[in-house]
């Protein structure tokens, strides 16, 4: 059998596209790739990402872990500030804006779940309202022990020693003064406060019990490592009168009706736009 065109894939989703009224956008580490982010895919990855773990044998489920800011918080803030940073420099890449502007033009209703802490869709102009991030955000702080649930706004800078991954000042709970870390899922996490998320989760719950149909969930750069944002947009897919496009470079594949595109987010996102 032939395979289908790029272009045949990209006239298929904005057909589905055109005719829906409601987006639901899912979005992995792949979404952020085109804005120069790392998606730390494999040990191999992760150290282009950062050298200096090599040598010490830490790959990306090590380093992303709670017990750091307890056993040595220089240590854990060195790798999280370092990402805090990172994320408040990059600027959203063109397929964020894509987005916004079918939604506006199709009059959609819609709403972002991402599997993403970085806090890029609200960056480039989505409401906070309409977005659920499942693993929170690293924008947000909690006490690491925790001594109650409240979680606030990080607007800390906290320098890092690029040779060592070293914090060179940490943060404190303004309760308690004990270690505060982000209010992110991590690997191997007991202690995350999960409170902002589920209000999220529940918003989104209620969106679409309301939400019309035709439906159309576009997932973005969504791996298979971790797989609960495919695993959502698939459950969503089975809902009568909903397609699911599944772009992404390497883990593309999807049952039909639904459809799946093999490349990057944004060269998806601007194939899809360029027919619409």
């Amino acid at each position: 059998m032939i395979k289908e065109t790029l272009e045949k894939r990209f006239r298929k989703a904005a057909e589905v596209i055109r005719k829906a009224r409601t987006i639901v956008i899912t979005s992995g580490a792949g979404m952020g790739v085109d804005s120069g982010l790392p998606d730390y895919r494999g040990e191999k990855g992760f150290w282009k990402s950062y050298p200096m773990y090599e040598p010490l044998g830490i790959n990306y489920y090590d380093a992303a872990n709670p017990c750091h800011f307890r056993n040595d918080p220089a240590f854990g803030w060195g790798f999280y500030a370092h990402r805090i940073d990172l994320y408040r420099q990059t600027v959203p890449h063109r397929g964020f804006f894509l987005l916004q502007e079918w939604i506006e033009r199709f009059s959609m209703e819609h709403f972002v779940v991402t599997s993403n802490v970085d806090g890029q869709f609200q960056k480039a102009g989505f409401s906070d309202n309409r977005i659920y991030e499942i693993h929170g955000s690293i924008h947000y702080l909690q006490c690491l022990r925790p001594c109650h649930d409240d979680i606030w706004k990080n607007d800390e800078i906290v320098p890092v020693d690029l040779s060592c991954m070293r914090a060179q000042k940490t943060l404190h709970c303004p309760r308690c003064g004990d270690v505060s870390r982000p209010n992110v899922l991590m690997f191997g996490d007991c202690s995350w406060i999960s409170r902002r998320s589920d209000q999220q989760d529940s918003n989104f719950r209620a969106f679409l019990k309301k939400a019309p149909y035709p439906l159309a969930i576009i997932e973005l750069g969504a791996g298979t490592a971790i797989s609960s944002i495919r695993n959502m947009g698939e459950y969503m897919g089975r809902k009568k009168n909903a397609t699911v496009i599944r772009i992404n470079p390497r883990d593309y594949h999807i049952s039909p009706p639904h459809l799946s595109i093999p490349c990057g987010a944004l060269k998806g996102l601007q194939g899809i736009d360029n027919i619409l």
